[in-house]
């Protein structure tokens, strides 16, 4: 997951509204978005067995990206997949968010969400575990509500969705296809660690080796009833399916 923007307890009827784009090599095997077995809803990646972003019958929200300008990922480190899954089900080495050994993973952003409380955690250059207020964050490749211009671009759109207090998801879904670089914010600092990836990109990224493969879209009311939507598409950036399941958080 690339660049996403979050909303938390910042609507009178939504508590969570996440959306994202994920980013990745068009050749590495992912399974849709599903229920799983353990109660996560969310979709595969089935070269390392997690997920980039999902939700719990548990009652959780995860989504976790890469941190860039640390260099390439060492490939004996631990998938930050798994931290999703743990994190997701409550079960596992990385279950808890605040004793979890952040330092086993690649270099990462993660936010982390339930029905009373949302945090976010990184692992550089330190590891930070910190609540989150209420309020719209952004979040892609660099720090937490770095504003890079396609991280501004999302969270604008969110909060333009979120005054028009619509159910209609379609405006987010037109934001997360926005092909265009915006003319505001501060580029990045650091160059991508992805060769392929230009120094700079949209919110969707239409490249045939590495673009953007996915968009979510999940949203959670005040009475724990949630919705979360995945749209996919090929390495031409034409669409390949889409999936939406409902489910209930615990009181």
């Amino acid at each position: 997951m690339c660049v996403a923007a979050f909303a938390w307890q910042a609507h009178p009827k939504w508590l969570l509204v996440a959306i994202g784009n994920r980013d990745e090599f068009h050749e590495r095997p992912a399974a849709a978005l599903a229920e799983w077995d353990n109660g996560i809803l969310a979709g595969r990646d089935l070269k390392s067995g997690g997920t980039w972003l999902g939700v719990s019958h548990a009652g959780r929200f995860a989504l976790v990206t890469n941190l860039r300008g640390h260099g390439v990922a060492d490939p004996d480190r631990a998938s930050r997949g798994s931290l999703v899954t743990d994190l997701l089900t409550g079960q596992g080495r990385y279950s808890d968010p605040i004793t979890a050994p952040l330092q086993e993973f690649n270099p990462f952003n993660l936010l982390l969400a339930d029905g009373a409380q949302a945090h976010f955690l990184t692992n550089r250059p330190d590891d930070l575990r910190t609540g989150l207020a209420h309020g719209i964050y952004g979040l892609s490749n660099g720090t937490l509500d770095e504003p890079w211009p396609k991280t501004l671009q999302l969270k604008s759109a969110l909060l333009s969705w979120l005054n028009r207090s619509s159910d209609d998801f379609e405006p987010l879904f037109s934001a997360l296809r926005n092909e265009h670089l915006a003319d505001v914010g501060v580029p990045p600092r650091e160059p991508s660690d992805v060769p392929r990836e230009a120094p700079e990109t949209p919110v969707f990224i239409r490249d045939r080796i590495y673009g953007t493969r996915c968009s979510i879209v999940v949203a959670i009311d005040r009475d724990g009833r949630g919705t979360i939507i995945e749209r996919r598409f090929s390495a031409e950036s034409g669409s390949t399916g889409e999936t939406t399941l409902a489910f209930q958080w615990p009181d």
